[in-house]
Protein backbone atom coordinates (compact mmCIF):
# COMPACT_ATOMS: atom_id res chain seq x y z
CA UNK A 1 0.00 0.00 0.00
CA UNK A 2 1.46 3.09 -0.82
CA UNK A 3 0.61 7.25 0.40
CA UNK A 4 -2.56 8.17 0.14
CA UNK A 5 -2.98 10.45 -3.01
CA UNK A 6 -3.00 13.70 -1.28
CA UNK A 7 0.18 13.15 -0.16
CA UNK A 8 2.00 12.13 -3.60
CA UNK A 9 4.63 14.87 -5.30
CA UNK A 10 3.11 14.51 -8.85
CA UNK A 11 4.21 16.89 -11.35
CA UNK A 12 7.72 17.68 -12.83
CA UNK A 13 7.09 21.52 -11.70
CA UNK A 14 6.37 20.41 -7.61
CA UNK A 15 9.83 18.81 -8.01
CA UNK A 16 11.73 21.51 -9.85
CA UNK A 17 9.88 23.90 -7.12
CA UNK A 18 12.13 22.03 -4.46
CA UNK A 19 14.91 21.62 -5.53
CA UNK A 20 15.28 25.25 -6.74
CA UNK A 21 13.45 27.06 -4.05
CA UNK A 22 13.88 24.35 -0.78
CA UNK A 23 16.63 23.44 1.61
CA UNK A 24 18.79 20.64 1.49
CA UNK A 25 19.65 18.25 4.18
CA UNK A 26 22.35 14.93 3.71
CA UNK A 27 23.12 11.68 5.34
CA UNK A 28 24.83 8.91 4.65
CA UNK A 29 22.22 7.27 2.38
CA UNK A 30 19.59 10.48 1.73
CA UNK A 31 19.73 13.81 0.97
CA UNK A 32 16.06 15.72 1.80
CA UNK A 33 14.94 18.40 0.02
CA UNK A 34 11.93 20.68 1.53
CA UNK A 35 10.20 23.59 0.89
CA UNK A 36 7.73 25.27 3.05
CA UNK A 37 4.15 26.06 1.09
CA UNK A 38 3.05 29.15 2.87
CA UNK A 39 -1.02 29.54 2.60
CA UNK A 40 -3.04 32.26 2.75
CA UNK A 41 -4.16 32.65 6.72
CA UNK A 42 -7.53 32.45 5.83
CA UNK A 43 -7.47 29.02 4.15
CA UNK A 44 -6.75 25.82 5.89
CA UNK A 45 -2.96 24.34 5.51
CA UNK A 46 -2.10 22.25 2.81
CA UNK A 47 -1.28 18.58 2.94
CA UNK A 48 2.22 17.92 3.09
CA UNK A 49 3.15 16.04 -0.59
CA UNK A 50 5.92 13.53 -0.44
CA UNK A 51 8.63 12.43 -3.86
CA UNK A 52 11.11 9.72 -3.88
CA UNK A 53 13.72 10.09 -6.54
CA UNK A 54 16.03 6.82 -6.93
CA UNK A 55 18.44 6.63 -9.94
CA UNK A 56 20.51 3.76 -11.42
CA UNK A 57 23.12 4.76 -9.80
CA UNK A 58 21.59 3.04 -6.88
CA UNK A 59 21.06 -0.32 -8.68
CA UNK A 60 20.82 -1.33 -12.19
CA UNK A 61 18.01 -3.33 -11.27
CA UNK A 62 14.03 -2.35 -10.97
CA UNK A 63 13.67 -4.84 -8.25
CA UNK A 64 16.24 -3.49 -6.33
CA UNK A 65 15.22 0.36 -6.34
CA UNK A 66 11.65 -0.30 -6.47
CA UNK A 67 12.07 -2.21 -2.91
CA UNK A 68 13.82 0.77 -1.51
CA UNK A 69 10.96 3.29 -2.72
CA UNK A 70 8.25 0.98 -0.83
CA UNK A 71 10.33 0.62 2.01
CA UNK A 72 9.90 4.97 2.47
CA UNK A 73 7.04 5.10 1.51
CA UNK A 74 5.80 2.69 4.54
CA UNK A 75 8.50 4.69 6.37
CA UNK A 76 6.43 7.84 5.39
CA UNK A 77 3.07 6.63 6.08
CA UNK A 78 4.05 6.19 9.74
CA UNK A 79 5.63 9.71 10.29
CA UNK A 80 2.69 11.44 8.23
CA UNK A 81 0.69 12.67 11.61
CA UNK A 82 4.05 13.51 13.35
CA UNK A 83 4.83 16.00 9.88
CA UNK A 84 4.00 19.55 9.79
CA UNK A 85 1.58 20.60 7.52
CA UNK A 86 2.28 22.50 4.21
CA UNK A 87 5.96 21.22 3.23
CA UNK A 88 6.88 19.53 -0.27
CA UNK A 89 9.48 17.07 0.41
CA UNK A 90 11.53 14.71 -1.92
CA UNK A 91 13.88 12.29 -0.74
CA UNK A 92 16.86 11.53 -3.28
CA UNK A 93 18.34 8.26 -2.52
CA UNK A 94 22.23 7.91 -2.31
CA UNK A 95 24.07 4.48 -4.31
CA UNK A 96 25.29 3.43 -0.79
CA UNK A 97 21.36 2.54 0.51
CA UNK A 98 21.23 -0.35 -1.71
CA UNK A 99 22.56 -2.80 1.40
CA UNK A 100 20.64 -0.74 4.20
CA UNK A 101 18.03 -2.27 5.84
CA UNK A 102 14.30 -1.10 7.00
CA UNK A 103 15.49 0.16 10.27
CA UNK A 104 18.38 1.94 9.06
CA UNK A 105 15.84 3.99 6.51
CA UNK A 106 13.96 4.75 9.29
CA UNK A 107 16.31 6.10 11.79
CA UNK A 108 17.99 7.74 8.88
CA UNK A 109 14.27 9.43 7.81
CA UNK A 110 13.66 10.37 10.87
CA UNK A 111 17.44 11.93 11.66
CA UNK A 112 16.45 14.18 8.46
CA UNK A 113 12.96 15.64 9.17
CA UNK A 114 13.99 16.44 12.75
CA UNK A 115 17.20 18.47 11.62
CA UNK A 116 14.91 20.09 8.82
CA UNK A 117 12.60 21.08 11.41
CA UNK A 118 9.57 19.21 9.68
CA UNK A 119 9.27 17.06 12.62
CA UNK A 120 9.79 18.31 15.99
CA UNK A 121 12.41 16.11 17.84
CA UNK A 122 10.88 14.80 21.23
Amino acid sequence: MGLPSRHRLKRRSDFQTVYKKGIRRSSRYFILRAFRADTPLETEPIDTKIGISISRKVSKKAVVRNRIKRQIRSIFRCLLPRLSSSWMIVIVVKAEAKECKYEHFLRELEKLLIKAEIIHGY
